[in-house]
């Protein structure tokens, strides 16, 4: 377990470990599970050491955490579903109440390492969401001066994956200044933001767990639902909805598959 003594850049009295009672609910209950994903696979990565620099506050402020590492993940598509490390990704998206993602700056944009991680995770299979309803903290390191772009294709991206996108993000500039010898973040204004995005997402992943299926529960979704249970009965198939539900429309078509995917629209 992270412990402030473990984090000298910290200022202890300034330190708030978010707890499940100061947000007005039940003490009980098990750590945040976070997962962390970040975008590059140099040696000296430092999006990978921004990753590292986030768990290690995370851990502080109570949460169970893992991070993903590319390493040898295949591009979409080259292999089955059945890899080891595609397995891997998306099991450990389904454990997450919460993602951290980390991506460098390339050409305007995030990498093509980071993206070929979400590609693998699909919006909708065997009935099962890997990311929607989870919290996401979106965070960039920059080779140069300060810049955005990432941070804005990253809450796109968090959108598109149905994720409850926190406010607060961070953009490190000119990265290779801000970590020490040992891969450590030095103290600085761009640390702080660091501390504040992680503490803000320990305390947006204890509200929102627990309640995010009612969160992201969608009319159109569950008219569509209606309409199927409507369908079926009609075919012997299934029962027909409960008569406490509202008057099922007309048929509607199948959901339509978006951009050529097999997931549903976001």
């Amino acid at each position: 377990m992270t412990t402030i003594s473990d984090l000298g850049n910290l200022a202890a009295a300034a330190v708030d470990i978010p707890a499940r009672e100061k947000l007005g609910l039940d003490a009980a209950g098990h750590p945040p599970r976070i997962l962390i994903l970040y975008g590059s696979l140099r040696p000296q990565s430092y999006s990978r050491k921004l990753a590292l620099e986030a768990e290690r506050l995370l851990r502080l402020f109570g949460a169970e955490t893992r991070v993903f590492h590319p390493h040898g993940l295949p591009l979409l598509d080259s292999v089955g579903d059945d890899h080891p490390q595609v397995r891997q990704l998306r099991e450990w998206s389904e454990w997450s109440e919460g993602q951290v993602w980390v991506s460098p700056e390339r050409h305007g944009t995030l990498t093509a390492v980071f993206k070929n991680q979400i590609d693998w995770l699909p919006l909708e299979q065997a009935g099962v969401r890997p990311t929607q309803g989870r919290t996401l903290a979106v965070m960039q390191v920059c080779g140069g001066s300060q810049s955005f772009n990432v941070v804005n294709a990253l809450r796109q991206l968090g959108r598109w994956m149905r994720m409850v996108t926190i406010p607060n993000q961070s953009s490190v500039p000119k990265a290779w200044q801000e970590f020490d010898d040992n891969g450590r973040m030095k103290p600085s204004p761009y640390y702080d933001r660091v501390v504040d995005v992680m503490e803000e997402l320990v305390k947006f992943t204890l509200l929102v767990r627990g309640n995010s299926d009612y969160l992201t529960s969608r009319y159109s979704e569950r008219k569509g639902d209606l309409s199927a249970a409507t369908l079926a009965s009609a075919s012997g198939t299934a029962a027909a909805p409960p008569s406490t539900a509202v008057e099922a429309p007309a048929v509607q078509p199948a959901r339509q598959a978006c951009c050529g995917t097999t997931s549903t629209c976001s």
